[in-house]
């Protein structure tokens, strides 16, 4: 089943992605959004000048990398066992592994080389200041991620998010939050970077063993970007990323319009699978009901009919609040 293309958008300004693209909640290929970039007039014309651009502003110092045995031909993924990563984590100085980068493009399976999500300002000081986006406010730190030819599994991010190609190219494949049933989520304590991961290989998905897959196919979305080429993925879209050459470099943008100081719904999210997962079927069915008109409101404002002297944790959550039901959690664990 081949995938829909994205939706595709040239010529796009920071009024116009916040007033029309992100309250559409769709994912949507912004072609050519950083084609004038340093880095990218760099990238396009060789490997070796898209490295050797990346290297005017490199440091000595180590940074974080994993590495993968050549017989998992670039996918970052589990054992088989799904008790461990497939790969390592260690330290590395950045220009020999950008050496390293260019000397194996011609072997026909290398190491599966990745570092990944690492501050701009830290890697490649000055980077920025050369190489930069108006779609996004100021204060929004740009992230580098740099590789061969990998595979990276279906996954999440609590953040909004705009990619961008600098160097090679990469494939996305797409797919709605509300498809999480379909997409058989690997372990939760043991992820590769943070969120859950799909098992489902959707390069070559095992339907036998994975038949909702079937499903979340259908309504896939994909698009291949070339340097200069960005990517908008809203709060918890699934995407699976494939770098298709043999020397990339990517970055990206992740911030939360969410309230600050709020807490980490995540957390609540692992309290739920201890105090209502376990629960007899009409208790949960109970619980379901309440979640849907007290947390996502699906009927309004659940406390409309209330005075706002008595509204309590019904109304708007502010600092104070916030931290008094925190303090009553506290109390409670404690007790448990």
């Amino acid at each position: 089943m081949t995938p829909a293309p994205l939706p595709e958008l040239e010529g796009i300004d920071r009024r116009t992605f916040e007033a029309e693209i992100r309250p559409a909640a769709r994912p949507v290929v912004l072609r050519g959004i950083a084609r004038d970039w340093p880095a990218v007039t760099a990238a396009r014309a060789s490997a070796e000048a898209g490295v050797g651009y990346l290297k005017r502003f490199s440091r000595p110092d180590p940074v974080s990398a994993i590495l993968g045995e050549p017989s998992i031909e670039g996918r970052f993924f589990y054992t088989p066992d799904l008790g461990a990563m497939n790969f390592v984590r260690g330290q590395t100085p950045l220009d020999p592994f950008l050496d390293r980068l260019l000397r194996d493009r011609d072997h026909a399976q290398p190491y599966a080389m990745a570092i990944q999500s690492v501050p701009l300002p830290e890697l490649l000081p000055g980077f920025t200041e050369e190489n930069a986006t108006t779609l996004v406010a100021s204060e929004v730190v740009p992230r580098m991620w740099l590789g061969n030819a990998i595979r990276v599994a279906t996954h999440y991010d609590l953040m909004e998010n705009i990619g961008v190609v600098v160097m090679g190219r990469r494939r996305f494949t797409l797919f709605p939050p509300e498809q999480v049933a379909n997409l058989y989520m690997g372990p939760l304590e043991l992820t590769p970077a943070g969120t859950p991961v799909s098992l489902v290989d959707p390069d070559d998905p095992d339907y036998p063993r994975f038949p909702r897959f079937a499903e979340a196919a259908r309504v896939a979305q994909v698009a291949t970007l070339e340097p200069g080429d960005g990517i908008y993925i809203p709060f918890h879209w699934w995407h699976a990323v494939r770098s298709l050459d043999a020397v990339n470099a990517f970055v990206n943008y992740w911030w939360n319009p969410a309230p600050a100081g709020l807490g980490n719904p995540y957390d609540a999210l692992l309290h739920a699978l201890v105090a209502i997962a376990p629960l007899p079927a009409d208790q949960r069915a109970a619980y379901r009901a309440v979640f849907e008109q007290l947390v996502f409101r699906g009927n309004g404002d659940p406390a409309a009919h209330l005075p706002d002297t008595a509204k309590g944790v019904l109304g708007p959550i502010d600092a104070a609040t916030a931290a008094r039901i925190r303090a009553t959690l506290r109390e409670s664990l404690a007790r448990s």
